[in-house]
């Protein structure tokens, strides 16, 4: 191993403890963020020894060259001061800075560092010069911050002014532990990226779902990765430059959810988007087909599926019976058993049961479409732990 890896000769494996997907260009990024530097905030799912990340310059149009990087714990919750004495610089191959390729991504080397589980990270990243549109992820419901000049390694966070809702060229952060089996990823929509919850609070559903496999006795020792894009849809890609909506789940799953570290177990919580969005997709064999899709991929790697069903949306702007009916077809193939390995009712766990095409109140973020923190830690909740380690099924 190369010098300071975090990976000693003692039983362990790397495992991701964070993720998130890469969405879009960001809007009037064409020269990218030259002489600035980029202070990630994210949130651990589970802890380690040691920690690596991942970098993604997947929607630039040039080289993006990162000269200077640094790894830190957060002094505090959402804050950019770094924890006394866990500043590291990273360093790709050995060297302190990276070229990734447009449309390519990156890894680190690893670096010894105690993770608490739960706990703020800051990834900082720099780039000496224009780079080109800016990959990142709009709804991160939680504030990172930007900074003039090489401040990688400033831990006092002083001169990160600049407050910032996105996540930028982050994509993914692994732990070396000896604890932590293995992941459990999600792919989803606005839902699972937790749109409407708390931010800086750390309330999506996988979020309540990660504290669940932390603390419950006979839990899974499984980190969550969160591959929720907001608009997403099964079917339809979204535009390169949406601020939202994202490549279709057909298209990611690979790249969102299966290549990351340490994956056992996926959940899918989609398809709501295809029938909600134009062109709406009004025939539910063709998002159960969709669905059966993105099984066999996972089934492809030996990896268990769980699959949710389509929550209410009554009330919303966009509800209309005839569309609420091709959720309730959906919903019915779903619970039949045949789309995925084992299912989790999101629908029964959040609607009213007065009115099943909505969402109870208390889980109603006040839209009738997402769920409030209350509604996503139902979702956690309905979720049963033991049908994330069951046997593997043989492929379809």
């Amino acid at each position: 191993h190369a010098r300071n890896s975090a990976a000693p000769a003692s039983a362990g494996s790397w495992v991701g403890t964070w993720a998130a997907a890469a969405v879009a260009a960001e809007p009037h990024t064409k020269d990218g963020y030259a002489d600035m530097s980029i202070r990630n905030v994210v949130h651990t799912s589970v802890g380690g020894t040691g920690a690596r990340i991942k970098l993604s310059n997947l929607y630039g149009t040039r080289p993006l060259t990162i000269s200077h990087a640094t790894l830190a714990l957060a002094a505090a919750p959402s804050n950019p001061t770094a924890a006394t004495g866990t500043m590291r610089s990273l360093t790709f191959g050995n060297n302190a800075s990276v070229t990734i390729p447009a449309g390519g991504t990156a890894t680190s080397d690893s670096v010894r560092l105690n993770v608490p589980h739960a706990a703020d990270l800051l990834v900082t990243t720099y780039s000496p010069d224009a780079s080109g549109p800016v990959t990142y992820h709009p709804y991160a419901r939680q504030t990172s911050y930007v900074a003039n000049g090489d401040q990688a390694d400033e831990t006092a966070g002083t001169a990160f002014t600049q407050q910032s809702p996105y996540w930028r060229y982050l994509t993914g952060v692994d732990v070396w532990t000896a604890e932590t089996r293995g992941a459990v990823a999600v792919l989803g929509d606005s839902i699972t990226d937790g749109i409407t919850s708390s931010p800086g609070a750390n309330r999506r559903w996988t979020d309540f779902l990660a504290e669940r496999l932390r603390t419950e006795r006979g839990a899974p020792d499984y980190s969550v990765l969160n591959g929720g894009i907001s608009g997403n849809r099964v079917l339809v890609d979204g535009s390169r430059y949406s601020p939202n909506n994202g490549p279709s789940g057909l298209t990611r799953m690979e790249r969102d959810v299966l290549s990351h570290t340490g994956v056992k177990a996926v959940v899918i919580e989609m398809g709501l988007n295809d029938i909600l969005k134009p062109p709406r997709q009004r025939d539910p064999e063709k998002i159960v087909d969709g669905l059966k899709q993105l099984v066999a991929q996972a089934h492809d790697r030996g990896l268990r599926v769980v699959g949710g069903t389509l929550t209410p949306f009554g009330g919303h702007r966009g509800y209309r019976p005839h569309l609420d009916a091709v959720r309730q077809q959906v919903n019915e193939r779903i619970r039949a058993g045949d789309v995925f390995d084992a299912v989790v009712d999101f629908d029964a766990a959040l609607r009213d049961p007065a009115h099943p095409e909505r969402l109870r109140p208390a889980y109603d973020s006040g839209d009738h479409l997402h769920p409030s923190d209350n509604g996503y830690r139902a979702m956690a909740e309905a979720l049963d732990l033991k049908q994330l380690k069951g046997s593997t099924p043989a492929k379809l």
